[in-house]
């Protein structure tokens, strides 16, 4: 009981490293787009700003009162871009390296980046005063940020962007005041509100931010616990034993199971194929094999292992079931009848051999720490798989044991018995009944 409490705890930490991996790899990969989306909108603003003093240079100098250069705008995006540049390349670096950004460097980032309107709105009171550029566009800047912030998937780097914009702007209206400034005494009540206004953007913002994290997560743990049933049970599970798997959370635990094993096989696919080129091949076996899969699917079976020219199918596990045999039965029936039509109309006809036992398994993950996959073993899966062999030697293409047999009662009328078999493996000759 230590044993299996430590593996699950060991799998519970992996899992819940890996999500943790997993949601960081998407918070990196939303930072970039918020950085391209900053980057993009600072060089727009740029060109913009640069063509209207070309072609309109009044304006400009209209606005900034005579005191307008190229420079100063230059001076901010400038910086501001390259430093959005080395962000983006340190974040992409740490994604190749499957590594996780240090908080401290988010919160580095976002104080240096979110002061970077404040440093505009100095250059603007300097050339304006501090009416004029209160009121022009530099403190709606601030708003930019905020929104953007969103993109980081955090509430409290959200919130702590919106804090150092009404903080800053909230020192600028108020104490930032350069020599020859006649503008009045700025008032308290005003300049705070605009703040506080700033502040709760940025709680919104990450409201809004968390918000997304947690769907984002949802999503990484929807698909983390798709890629653990796919790789437990192999690729060749169905959409819907995947849903179901996913809504009831069936044990995968090793126990003991009372499951219908059918064994499948091509009759003298090997020897057939051996005229034809491998693409032939793989094409005729991955057609015959959709058709089957398809009806195992309706009949509530899943395909454990595909073994070369035929597959090893379970009724009972990993969803427990009553009438296992039942639903065994009409599979490998239906499939009989499918595979006929399939070669009324090929030029290459296949001939399937199928067994069916039912009995006690042991059913759950197998396999190394490393690499376990769903399965079942025990003498109930051998002999099912000596069941299917003993077609080639009795000419039948379907066969189940007295087990099976039993479980069906009046709904096998039609089983010819075969008498009692010698089985590889087995000391006493062995019940066969055949099915058509």
């Amino acid at each position: 009981m230590a044993g299996f409490w430590s593996t699950k705890n060991r799998r519970d930490t992996t899992v819940s490293g890996d999500f943790h991996h997993a949601l960081m790899q998407e918070v990196m990969t939303t930072e970039l787009l918020r950085i391209k989306v900053l980057i993009g909108i600072a060089a727009a603003f740029s060109v913009i700003t640069s063509a209207i003093y070309v072609l309109a240079p009044e304006a400009l100098v209209r606005v900034w009162h005579g005191n307008f250069k190229p420079s100063y705008i230059y001076s901010v995006i400038g910086p501001f871009i390259l430093f959005e540049l080395w962000v983006h390349g340190a974040i992409s670096r740490y994604m190749k390296q499957g590594r996780d950004l240090p908080v401290i460097r988010r919160y580095i980032g976002a104080l240096i980046e979110t002061s970077m309107p404040t440093v505009a709105l100095a250059l603007h009171i300097d050339s304006m005063g501090p009416v004029a550029a209160l009121g022009w566009v530099a403190p709606l800047v601030y708003f930019i940020f905020i929104i953007a912030s969103t993109l980081r998937l955090d509430f409290w780097l959200s919130t702590f962007t919106g804090f150092v914009a009404a903080s800053e702007l909230f020192y600028m209206a108020m104490y930032y005041r350069p020599d020859g400034t006649l503008d009045p005494e700025p008032d308290l009540f005003y300049h705070a509100a605009r703040s506080v206004v700033i502040l709760i953007a940025g709680v919104l913002a990450g409201t809004v931010g968390m918000q997304l994290r947690r769907q984002f997560g949802a999503s990484i743990l929807a698909a983390t616990a798709r890629d653990r049933i796919t790789n437990l049970f192999g690729q060749h599970v169905s959409p819907q034993v995947v849903e179901r798997l996913m809504t009831e959370g069936a044990s995968t635990e090793s126990d003991i199971r009372r499951v219908a094993v059918m064994f499948v096989d091509f009759r003298s696919f090997t020897a057939s194929a051996r005229t034809r080129s491998p693409q032939e091949v793989v094409d005729r076996l991955d057609g015959a094999f959709a058709v089957l899969v398809d009806i195992l699917d309706r009949h509530g079976g899943i395909v454990n292992k595909f073994l070369g020219d035929g597959f090893l199918a379970l009724f009972g596990a990993p969803f427990e079931t009553g009438d296992a045999a039942h639903h065994a039965v009409a599979a490998a029936r239906e499939m009989l009848a499918a595979n006929d039509r399939v070669n009324a109309t090929s030029s290459w006809p296949l001939r399937i051999g199928i067994g069916i036992h039912i009995g006690e398994v042991v059913a759950g993950n197998i396999g190394s720490p490393r690499r376990k996959e769903y399965t079942v073993i025990g003498d109930t899966v051998n002999f099912a798989a000596r069941l299917e062999a003993l077609n080639k030697e009795l000419g039948s293409q379907f066969l189940i044991s007295s087990a099976v047999r039993d479980a069906l009662g009046d709904d096998c009328s039609d089983a010819v018995p075969r008498g009692e078999v010698p089985v590889r493996g087995y000391d006493r000759p062995v019940a066969v009944w055949q099915l058509g």
